[in-house]
């Protein structure tokens, strides 16, 4: 029925949807700023998704299963700085590859370990807690400020609180601070920042490998926060998502923040208009609403990518003038 459409359901579902596409599409700014193409995020998150989980479900302590997808997800980092800055390799190339490895390692060696059919076992309470606020039952009696507090800004896990408290520090080592500096002279001009006795190689691995910990967060909430277990190609496109964010926020942190909320809001839409009948249409089938998503990505893809300004030597390698 159209009653069972809330509006504020949506939103608390935007709220929680939205960290898998923040910690991955902030990876790709650090990545694609010092001019390397991060292809790759949707193969680092599936696989820090599978190692949180075994990890958590091995230890019981999610703590540790996020520490072991951050080992992981910087090993794939390292080896892509490897071949994209020391080999000059071709970066879309190598990306697309370690999106299909991490498709399927990482289902036989859940199969493997588990014997699941390519799942990890449920992780129970090994899950992170919910936080909620002080006294929050002092206000449950008033129903706007129980859904305020206790549902929309409480009552979430901590990778929730990490992913928004990281937008006002990413924008300010982006655009304020001495790395991010030359984080960006090195996207913009290589040679420039070389002459100025920036060391461009290392520039971009310390950009991948703080990229390769940001896409495990993402990974990590997908398996302990959202699913509460690994299954095979879980992240399901959403490092592609992340991209499109990136593309649609000009590559700047804030703006890329914003096209995040936004995939968040219409996958949560997407999940809220299953099932309900809408006056003078009915229900919608169920395999148009799971376009929904794809759909708003391609309008933004066909109005944006033309206005949009990719940092100068994006996909370029460095070559050193002698």
């Amino acid at each position: 029925m159209f009653e069972d459409f809330h509006f504020s359901t949506i939103l608390i579902a935007t709220i929680r949807n939205a960290p898998v596409l923040l910690f991955a599409a902030f990876a790709g700014v650090f990545a694609e700023r010092s001019g390397v193409i991060d292809l790759a995020l949707e193969g680092k998150m599936l696989a820090s998704a599978f190692t949180a989980a075994a990890c958590t479900y091995a230890t019981q302590n999610p703590y540790w299963g996020v520490a072991a997808g951050i080992a992981v997800s910087c090993l794939i980092a390292l080896l892509q700085a490897y071949v994209a800055i020391n080999q000059r390799g071709n970066q879309l190339v190598f990306g697309i590859a370690i999106n299909i490895a991490a498709s399927g390692l990482t289902f036989v060696l859940a199969q493997y370990f588990f014997q699941l059919g390519g799942r990890s076992p449920d992780l129970g309470a090994a899950r992170f807690a919910l936080i909620e606020f002080p006294f929050a039952e002092s206000w449950s009696s008033i129903p706007a400020l129980n859904w305020l507090f206790g549902q929309f800004l409480g009552g979430h896990t901590i990778l929730v609180y990490l992913a928004f408290a990281l937008i006002p520090v990413i924008h300010w080592v982006i655009n304020h601070s001495r790395f991010g500096l030359r984080l960006r002279a090195v996207g913009e001009n290589p040679h420039a920042a070389d002459a100025a006795g920036i060391n461009v190689a290392q520039t971009r691995y310390m950009a991948l490998l703080v990229g390769g910990v940001l896409c495990s967060f993402s990974g990590a909430y997908l398996a302990i926060v959202q699913s509460g277990f690994f299954l095979r190609d879980m992240s399901a496109g959403n490092g592609f998502l992340a991209l499109t964010a990136l593309v649609f926020g000009n590559w700047r942190p804030l703006q890329t923040a914003a096209g995040c909320l936004m995939f968040g809001f219409f996958a949560a839409l997407q999940i809220q208009m299953e099932g309900v009948a809408f006056p003078g249409i009915g229900q919608i089938p169920g395999s148009l609403i799971q376009m929904l998503p794809y759909i708003v990505t391609v309008i933004v893809l066909a109005g944006v990518m033309a206005k949009s300004v990719a940092p100068k030597a994006l996909g370029t390698p460095f070559v050193k003038s002698r």
